[in-house]
């Protein structure tokens, strides 16, 4: 721990904290599991970029239906490979922690369920919402008839303006509605 406690100074730290819902204790334990992802000769730097195939074998994401979406949504490449830095890593721990706040929850929520990032959940985006949850085996998925009545219900119940998609705000005012969201939306390390 005192490796981990040198290469972040006190300064750094600090402001991740000040800018991350995370405490010093859980932005030292991020350090430590993001650098443990790395090369040791690799470590040295807090810019370097960690390929999203590396993130994906934490046990944190491992067994998450989203956990590509969620590389890719917090990742600041500029290929969009999903590969992430330390100051992404934070990011999305801080979006998924305990302290983050409903409406942080939820935007991020629906950035990684809008697969097409078109700012709107529409039919397309529900069927890969809801393959990513059934799984996606011959035993698992829905029949089409399945599949476009749920769609059909999704939108019943939350397209409030009704032109056929989920916007933000359609999208927060449905997750305000469900008391389960907020302690289910988190990643622990």
């Amino acid at each position: 721990m005192g490796t981990t406690a040198s290469q972040l100074s006190k300064d750094l730290l600090s402001e991740y904290q000040e800018l991350t819902f995370l405490t010093k204790q859980e932005i030292l334990l991020a350090h430590t599991r993001f650098t443990e992802l790395v090369a040791k000769e690799e470590r040295s730097s807090l810019s370097l970029r960690i390929p999203m195939e590396k993130i994906l074998t934490m046990p944190e994401l491992k067994s998450n239906p989203f956990r590509k979406r969620i590389c890719y949504v917090f990742s600041t490449s500029e290929r969009k490979d999903g590969s992430l830095t330390f100051e992404d890593f934070l990011d999305l721990l801080s979006a998924f922690s305990d302290s983050a706040t409903l409406e942080i929850k939820s935007h991020y929520a629906f950035r990684i369920f809008d697969f097409d990032d078109d700012g709107t959940l529409d039919c397309g985006d529900l069927e890969n919402l809801v393959n990513c949850l059934t799984g996606e085996t011959d035993d698992t998925r829905l029949t089409p008839d399945e599949m476009r009545q749920l769609i059909n219900n999704i939108l019943e119940e939350s397209d409030i303006d009704k032109d056929g998609t989920v916007n933000l705000s359609e999208f927060q005012h449905v997750i305000s509605r469900s008391p389960d969201f907020v302690s289910s939306f988190k990643i622990v390390l």
